[in-house]
């Protein structure tokens, strides 16, 4: 692993975690309206794209850990979820980059993804979701975290 290969994703996982800096920004009001007030079903659209948004987010670093630093991007049906196991890893070119409880919050967020992707609006369930929306801060606190150990 040469110094550039590391210079690039440093560059490049900084650039991602402003967007999602930004992302949290943006919706905090949001987040502390939903700890007091349960969001009505057509509020529930704008938290549902968040929780979307910010995995989304998150798995951009991780895809340029897999081609940066791996050299091994990540195919098949089930990429997400092993993208996310290969974060949690060592190799031989890298230390792992999530705890074991940081990648099972994630793979909660993984999961929402999916159902977002593949459900109506009127099919959210804020009760299911309120525990994500409710720690999203947190976690990208653990993320940022994370990934602050990974580039030193």
């Amino acid at each position: 692993m040469n110094s550039s290969e590391w210079d690039r994703f440093r560059k490049q996982q900084a650039a991602e975690r402003e967007q999602l800096q930004r992302l949290l920004s943006g919706v905090r009001g949001l987040l502390t309206r939903c700890r007091s007030t349960a969001p009505t079903e057509i509020e529930l659209s704008a938290p549902a794209a968040t929780l979307h948004s910010f995995y989304t987010g998150v798995e951009n670093i991780f895809k340029r850990v897999a081609v940066e630093l791996d050299g091994e991007p990540v195919r098949g049906d089930s990429w997400h979820r092993e993208l996310l196991l290969r974060m949690k890893a060592p190799t031989a070119r890298r230390p792992a980059l999530l705890s074991e409880e940081t990648h099972d919050t994630l793979n909660e967020y993984l999961r929402f993804r999916h159902v977002f992707r593949n459900a109506y609006s009127f099919d959210l369930d804020w009760q299911k979701m309120s525990p994500l929306v409710l720690r999203l801060e947190e976690t990208f606190r653990d993320v940022e975290r994370a990934l602050d150990g990974f580039v030193r």
